[in-house]
């Protein structure tokens, strides 16, 4: 594992050179990361666009949804341990390696027709791919946190979040070329294995460029800390933590002993139960009670899904001018104001009504997913982030996923809609309260 050292840089850039130099490489590792994190997004879904062809082979739904349900399962953990991973790690080659593993399986997927026999070869591949998924997120926080100080983090992570929308919107696209392309020029090989292969060669592309671009830390190019250069500290201390840390370090004395990740992990939850609850549930509640039909249903999941790329950006701008690189009071307002719109959602029989609730729920849930995110980055030394935001991210997925999915199922079955409404504003709530927890945190201090 020698390979995923981090750099040390060889001499340091000469005063005059700095300013131009560090301006230049932040937009440079930006970039990187951005359509580096993108690009995971492009490969994470790809087996939900073969699935109708798979049911025509034969497999049912249940088999299907059982098989893929281990890409979350498998994401949530990874995105812990491979944090504890990533933050001994050199970002520049950690990102890529995940995006390249992550295109060897769905190549494997589209090569070898008979992993697509079983669903436990099925199983087992998306496993894989959703754990070398989780290699996505943590170099992503370490360099945001090595490149970038408290009081502008906010601003910057809440625009290269919008990264996973933007892969997971060209997923689709691209997979539907691969079908296209292999049903009109490769007849010998089924046609949704193009569902696969395209968007793993793009994704190979786009690791090699992100590797190209990305660099570590400011240090591994002879520059000054983040902080030092932007005269911004994390703590009254001025204590910048630039020494790396052991495994054991990082877990026992900067993360599972820190009050504030566990308070972020837990709002994550609520926070989760809320996004998957409206999201996973809306076409079924919209079809069932209001009586859209299908299409409009579509359309209206669409405005909510679309409506996270400003309502992300708008909350970042708001933790760092607004408050001050406190994330909590953002994210309090934000889980607030969402349990006003989930109420319109629930009670609207008007479609346009239904449409603005469900707009601006897509809108305001966005951003405290970033926030959490984000505050975990803010609490913990730059060594230590991918652990944190690993940490916040089983949280969210192992328990506020699945029990949208699950629990949500069994309120509304045997209770009905209504109490399943209550519940997810009882979620809004709890998560707007246990962000109070954190109003006055900013970086690793607390603001009197």
């Amino acid at each position: 594992m020698h390979f995923l050292t981090p750099p040390v840089a060889n001499k340091k850039v000469e005063e005059s050179k700095v300013d131009p130099t560090y301006k230049k490489l932040r937009w440079q590792v930006f970039f990187g990361i951005f359509i580096g994190y993108a690009g995971y997004y492009l490969l994470r879904n790809n087996f939900s666009i073969v699935m109708p062809k798979l049911i025509n082979e034969g497999f049912s739904k249940t088999q299907l949804g059982f098989a893929f349900s281990a890409v979350s399962i498998a994401y949530g953990f990874s995105k812990f341990f491979m944090g504890i991973v990533s933050d001994r790690s050199n970002a520049r080659i950690f990102l890529p390696l995940g995006l390249i593993l992550t295109a060897l399986i769905n190549l494997a997927f589209g090569f070898i027709p008979i992993l697509t026999k079983s669903i436990t070869s099925m199983f087992i591949l998306l496993f894989l791919i959703g754990w070398f998924e989780g290699m996505g997120w943590p170099p992503s926080g370490r360099v945001i946190t090595h490149w970038y100080s408290v009081s502008e983090r906010g601003s910057w992570t809440s625009v290269w979040n919008v990264a996973h929308n933007v892969g997971g919107a060209l997923m689709a696209p691209l997979a539907a070329i691969g079908i296209a392309f292999f049903a009109t020029n490769i007849p010998s090989m089924k046609s949704y294995n193009g569902a696969f292969i395209i968007p793993a060669l793009v994704g190979i592309i786009i690791a090699i460029i992100a590797y190209i671009l990305i660099r570590d830390t400011p240090e591994s190019q002879g520059l000054p800390p983040i902080e030092e250069y932007k005269n911004d500290y994390p703590n009254e201390e001025h204590i910048m933590y630039e020494k790396e840390l052991t495994a054991k370090e990082i877990l026992f004395k900067y993360v599972l002993n820190n009050k504030w990740v566990w308070i972020i992990a837990c709002a994550n939850i609520f926070v989760y139960f809320v996004r998957y609850g409206i999201e996973n549930w809306a076409p079924a509640y919209l079809t069932e009670v209001r009586h859209i039909s299908l299409a409009s249903s579509s359309g209206s999941y669409f405005l909510y899904e679309i409506a996270g790329i400003p309502g992300t950006i708008f909350a970042g701008w708001v933790s760092d001018k607004l408050f001050k690189g406190r994330r909590g009071p953002a994210g309090f307002s934000f889980m607030l104001v969402v349990t006003f719109f989930v109420f319109m959602y629930w009670r609207s029989t008007n479609i346009m009504m239904v449409n603005i609730a469900l707009f601006m729920i897509g809108f305001l849930i966005y951003g405290p997913v970033m926030l959490i995110g984000l505050q975990a980055l803010d609490s913990v030394p730059k060594k230590a982030a991918g652990t944190a935001a690993g940490l916040t991210g089983l949280f969210g997925y192992l328990f506020g996923s699945v029990a949208a999915n699950a629990i949500m199922g069994v309120i509304v079955d045997h209770l009905g809609w209504n109490s399943g409404f209550i519940t997810v504003m009882a979620s809004c709530i709890i998560a707007a309260g246990l962000f109070a927890l954190t109003w006055n945190l900013r970086g690793q201090e607390i603001i009197k």
